[in-house]
């Protein structure tokens, strides 16, 4: 996703707090990198809209709180299909 950094900042942002997005789906779904979402919810976002930053940090937090519930999960899946 090419253009604006500011505005792909908070398009990025407001989509990871309506949806409860990774950093790895909202990478998907705007067609950028995880780096690229990661500066930009953590570090051009704070400037821009300082409580839609809140509220991505809080997903994010979650996020990384269940990640390896979800790793778990994964595997599971992966060997019940054997």
């Amino acid at each position: 996703m090419k253009g604006d950094p500011e505005q792909r900042a908070v398009q990025l942002g407001e989509y990871i707090a309506a949806n409860r997005a990774t950093v790895r789906a909202a990478a998907a779904v705007f067609g950028c990198s995880k780096s690229t979402v990661h500066k930009d919810v953590a570090v051009r976002l704070r400037t821009l809209q300082p409580e839609l930053f809140r509220q991505v940090r809080a997903v994010l937090a979650c996020n990384k709180a269940e990640r390896h519930l979800r790793g778990g999960a994964a595997t599971r899946r992966k060997y019940s299909r054997k």
